[in-house]
């Protein structure tokens, strides 16, 4: 099994892939657009790899980032999350906010991704939670506090507010979870400061 390539990037193949030559041998291998954006035609590079076998095909998915190959890794290993889905939510969210997202049981951040619905995304934050199994994950909650409702809310008022979504999260992340109003002002006043 292959689990990284170093070589030279021959080409952009399209908008998600690369040709890498390894040892004189091209390497036709899928990307994040994060990882694609960093992949010069000509340059050197370095990808951790996941290699997929199916009954029809090889297929190579490539990460600059090994935390995006350990989410990766994560996803595909997820009931009803196949490689294309696991390459759908990381060109969507970083690692980092994936967490976040689950942290807050986010629905409306995993629906942002091509082809998750509602119950989807309610589905898989149960799932990611147990299995991302990065410390942020275990915090402690204060007792009865979900922390899905009121960050929901608080997002939901803050794009209303006309704060554009790296700003939401940015802020978001930083909250202490606690009532919608006390976040809400805590998050305004963040989001106040940096604008100033």
């Amino acid at each position: 099994m292959i689990g990284s390539l170093r070589g030279r990037i021959l080409e952009r193949v399209s908008d998600s892939t690369v040709l890498i030559e390894v040892a004189g041998v091209g390497y036709t291998v899928t990307v994040t657009p994060r990882t694609l954006a960093e992949l010069e035609p000509t340059t050197e590079a370095f990808l951790h790899v996941h290699h997929h076998v199916r009954e029809d095909a090889q297929l190579l998915f490539g990460f600059l980032d090994r935390d995006e190959r350990r989410t990766f890794d994560v996803l595909i290993d997820t009931n009803g999350i196949g490689p294309s889905l696991a390459m759908a939510i990381l060109a969507t969210h970083s690692p980092r906010t994936l967490v976040d997202i689950v942290l807050a049981a986010d629905v409306a951040g995993l629906t942002s991704v091509p082809g998750v619905g509602k119950k989807t995304a309610e589905r898989l934050l149960l799932e990611l939670k147990d299995r991302l199994n990065l410390p942020t994950i275990d915090e402690p909650r204060p007792v009865g506090e979900r922390g899905g409702g009121a960050m929901s809310d608080v997002r939901d008022a803050l794009a209303g507010l006309g704060y554009d979504e790296t700003e939401i999260r940015g802020a978001l992340r930083e909250l202490a979870i606690s009532d919608t109003a006390t976040m809400l002002r805590e998050a305004l006043s963040l989001l106040g400061a940096r604008r100033a």
